[in-house]
């Protein structure tokens, strides 16, 4: 696997981006201790790096979802989407948010067989049908969300995630985005996984 950030894009020089779009990477790069891939990638085009990284720092920002279930409907949507780099990177923020080592690599492959609440399953049940047939989400499917406690703004913030990962799969996948090395073994845990 290549080790640049994308496979189908140049990658762009950081000394030759804009002051902001630099200023963001060394930040996000000083706080995880590597610059997740997923930076320099966007950074290709400076507009829609700022566009992206404001929507999705709003995702995780305003909400009163907790951050594991966003990084829950996230994994589960990319698992559905076959996306390698948001599966992995988020899979290793699922485990730091939730901690819960197993709960990505459940997700990722089959939300049914993972341990869950009752409001969670029917969350990522509402995340996959929104992912695989967006045509027939509908009154049923967000009375399903609130009848699990989920509050009109939190059912327009699930419905935001899965829509901008949906974007964001895709951007991944067409642009060969490779997964950080150092994102397979955050938060796994002691000897026993737990």
């Amino acid at each position: 696997m290549s080790e640049e950030a994308m496979g189908r894009f140049p990658v762009p020089d950081r000394e030759e981006l804009p002051d902001d779009v630099r200023e963001r990477i060394e930040t996000e790069t000083e706080e995880a201790g590597f610059t997740p891939n997923v930076f320099d990638a966007f950074a290709y085009k400076p507009s829609h790096f700022r566009a992206f990284f404001d929507y999705h720092d709003a995702l995780t920002e305003d909400t009163t979802l907790e951050r594991e279930e966003v990084e829950m409907l996230v994994v589960t949507v990319s698992g559905i989407n076959d996306c390698l780099y948001c599966v992995v990177a988020h899979g290793a923020l699922l485990r730091i948010f939730a901690q819960a080592p197993k709960l990505a690599d459940q997700l990722a492959t089959n939300h049914r067989s993972a341990d869950l609440s009752d409001a969670h399953r029917t969350m990522l049940d509402f995340a996959v049908k929104l992912t695989d047939e967006p045509g027939r989400v509908g009154d049923a499917e967000v009375a399903a969300l609130r009848e699990a406690g989920f509050s009109t703004e939190e059912i327009w913030d699930i419905t935001s995630v899965v829509a901008v990962f949906n974007l964001s799969n895709r951007m991944a996948t067409v642009a060969d985005m490779r997964p950080n090395g150092e994102f397979y073994t955050i938060g796994r845990g002691g000897s026993d996984g737990e």
